[in-house]
């Protein structure tokens, strides 16, 4: 089942047309369309909801911490726009908490793809697995040629480097693409990790490069409380280990009243390329 709190015209019309009995368009009421999805999950259902930013998991986060997570129901939570994908449209559409909220809540898995092929891989994995999760999708992406492998559940190398390591999710990995090019010309060798799985996590992968690597970097469209940053921190004390240069390129812990294009909010909250090369 596909359920939409009256969004994705032109985007879900010939899912709807094709498949009717197995779409609901539930009206602007998320916390109704959790309930029912919930309900629907509960008779064996494996149900998508979908809606803009923090509408479909912000908004009705009660609903699914007490129906769905609560009951382990086959619900997969889709938000698209996540960070400041709809920038334009101000504070209340930035989704720049949700990682660190959706991550808190026991039995929920965290999905947040970089590129089209991660994005595809992971649909297929929550059509086949059973339970709870959250999948951010973002306005932006990142474009590579011969892409690696998608590996369920471990860090995707898309770049190799020796000197540094950007640790990073969704699309604003495409900033540290960029700021590796800049990088090599300075002759730092950076590599770039997609963390689209951030629940479960691959902590193996990590701690390999915090001891092959002497600087690791997490990047990410979000504040700095509860993200990748306090993720790997907290994997890294588990396992005794510390990288010899340790940085975080967050949102600062504040909202934003600045209105603007991504790439703009990106520019003026310090995450874009920039930045993370003068970080390093």
């Amino acid at each position: 089942m596909l359920m939409t709190g009256d969004l994705g015209f032109g985007v879900l019309d010939r899912f709807a047309r094709e498949l009717p009995a197995q779409y609901i368009n539930a009206g602007v009421a998320e916390q109704n369309m959790t309930g029912v999805a919930a309900g629907l999950a509960l008779e064996g259902k494996t149900v998508f909801t979908y809606s803009i930013a923090n509408f479909p998991t912000l908004r009705c986060l009660e609903q699914i911490r007490n129906d769905i997570a609560y009951h382990d129901a086959n619900v997969k939570i889709v938000a698209i726009g996540g960070g400041f994908s709809y920038g334009a449209l101000g504070m209340s559409h930035h989704a720049t908490e949700d990682i660190a909220i959706l991550r808190a809540l026991p039995n929920v898995k965290v999905y947040a793809p970089c590129d089209a092929a991660e994005t595809v891989a992971i649909t297929r994995l929550l059509v086949d697995e059973s339970g709870p999760a959250y999948f951010r999708l973002d306005k932006s992406k990142v474009t590579l040629d011969g892409a690696p492998d998608f590996v369920a559940n471990q860090l995707r190398c898309l770049r190799p480097g020796a000197d540094v390591s950007i640790v990073g999710y969704g699309g604003i990995l495409e900033e540290a693409m960029k700021a590796a090019v800049t990088l090599h010309g300075m002759g730092i060798d950076c590599g770039v990790y997609s963390a689209h799985t951030l629940k479960p996590f691959d902590s193996a992968s990590l701690c390999r490069l915090a001891q092959t690597v002497p600087m690791l970097v997490t990047l990410e469209e979000h504040v700095q409380t509860g993200g990748l940053a306090s993720l790997v921190s907290q994997e890294l004390i588990n396992a005794r280990l510390m990288p010899r240069f340790w940085s975080q390129i967050a949102l600062p812990d504040s909202y934003s009243s600045i209105v603007g294009s991504q790439d703009y909010l990106r520019t003026r909250l310090g995450v874009d390329a920039n930045a993370i090369v003068a970080r390093v």
